[in-house]
């Protein structure tokens, strides 16, 4: 580290572990207000202003943006945004610009939530950030609000005990990683670039050492309507769209058989997930339904590009529709609606790895665990296609998009700490 010489890297352990206490109440309560912004897909921008004035009232350089200022159609792996106003979606990067001898870092988290569902099934309000017990429950407190504020407050500690990073530093908050990752991937359009990434999701102290990768899209059913007591003389095109979900499940099935052969994922039973998420279709209980939409996700593994596995879509779509006389004739659409998201490894032997795990064993006392995921994170974005180490390790909770989602605040706390150290190792520490 680029501190002080007599300055001994236990002392500075235990100023930020000190400094990371000090200030764990106003983190709380940061978070707590974080988690109160109902930042759903489209709704995020009165969450990002406010995290833009706290950026620069610790005196960041902030660049608050929108989507449209970022040319995504020129980006291959930029995923369509099907109905959101491209204007309305808003990034912030909070940039320390210290031009030191260390590492430079991107310290990358979402503030996007996804829908809480019907209310009256959650034991607290959904966005009320009850604390109870140490936990905080609301929707987005654990997904991945927390991280987000153990990211901030880490530099905060850093600061609290009397240093800076010797190195450029960004801050950043994104929308669209639960539907997209185009948030993410507009930062790297718009030049941000660093020596590493660090985004500290719900991991449970955890290194994602792999994820699969996914695909949504909406499957568009037509049919002809009739009267429930001459139903014969017509079709249903909820019916038929069962008939499509049931050829999907059947080539999720076949892709998860392939699977125990894959390298990573192959000790994971059915990695491979198929989803049908929503279902809207027909117009009366008494007439055969003239139409379904459903819209549906399937992941993928390693190895396998979005683009081989849109095929795979195609392809299973294309046998579903020949295999019912109504659909053969009537074929339903397939839209591409959101993720075309690559898998992604976090090969072993990196030096960041190797700084975090030294990070997370000061915190915690314990070696740095990994874990498979059998779902996405942006750092996909960083490591696949700009060639930046990324790690994806973060505080514990429980309930991502569930009812009663909470995080820990103790695992807040140390994984506040564990951040703080892991850039005082990475970037190097000088004296204000």
């Amino acid at each position: 580290m680029a501190t002080d010489t007599l300055t001994k890297p236990d002392q500075i352990t235990e100023s930020l572990r000190a400094a990371v206490d000090r200030n764990f109440d106003d983190q709380v309560a940061f978070l707590t207000r974080m988690v109160q912004f109902r930042s759903l897909r489209g709704q995020e921008a009165p969450q990002q202003q406010w995290l833009a004035q706290q950026f620069a009232e610790r005196g960041y350089d902030v660049d608050a943006y929108s989507l449209a200022d970022v040319n995504l159609a020129s980006h291959p792996k930029a995923a369509p945004m099907d109905g959101i106003d491209l204007a309305g979606s808003r990034q912030v990067v909070a940039t320390h610009d210290r031009k030191g001898k260390g590492r430079s870092l991107i310290l990358q988290g979402h503030i996007d939530v996804v829908p809480e569902g019907p209310v009256e099934l959650w034991s607290d309000p959904p966005f009320a950030a009850t604390v109870r017990d140490g936990w905080m429950i609301g929707r987005g407190a654990q997904d991945m609000k927390a991280g987000v504020s153990a990211m901030i407050f880490a530099l905060d500690a850093i600061r609290t005990a009397g240093y800076a990073p010797d190195a450029r530093v960004h801050l950043q908050t994104v929308t669209e990683e639960e539907s997209t990752g185009n948030g993410a991937l507009s930062t790297l359009m718009r030049g941000y670039r660093a020596d590493a990434c660090l985004i500290p999701e719900p991991t449970g102290h955890t290194l994602t050492r792999a994820q699969v990768g996914a695909i949504w899209f909406r499957l568009r059913v037509r049919g002809t309507p009739a009267h429930v007591a001459y139903s014969e003389t017509g079709t249903n095109a909820i019916l038929s769209a069962m008939h499509l979900v049931r050829a999907f499940q059947d080539h999720t099935k076949a892709i998860n058989a392939k699977a125990v052969n894959d390298r990573w994922f192959g000790t994971v039973k059915d990695p491979i997930k198929f989803n049908v998420g929503i279902i809207k279709g027909g117009d009366w209980a008494s007439s055969t339904a003239a139409w379904c939409d459903i819209d549906c996700r399937l992941g993928l593994l390693p190895g396998e590009t979005p683009r081989e596995a849109m095929r795979g879509i195609e392809q299973c779509l294309a046998q579903a529709l020949a295999g019912d006389s109504f659909l053969a004739e009537n074929p339903a659409e397939l839209i591409w609606s959101g993720f075309q998201a690559d898998p992604a490894v976090c090969e072993p032997g990196s030096t960041a790895e190797a700084t975090l795990d030294a990070a997370h064993q000061t915190a915690f006392q314990a070696p740095l665990q990994g874990r498979l995921s059998t779902a996405v994170n942006d750092t996909r974005y960083y490591s696949v296609d700009y060639g930046i180490p990324a790690l994806c390790y973060g505080p514990y909770g429980f309930g991502p998009h569930a009812f009663d989602e909470r995080v820990e605040l103790e695992s807040v706390r140390k994984t506040t700490l564990c951040i703080a150290l892991f850039v005082a190792k990475w970037c190097g520490l000088s004296k204000l």
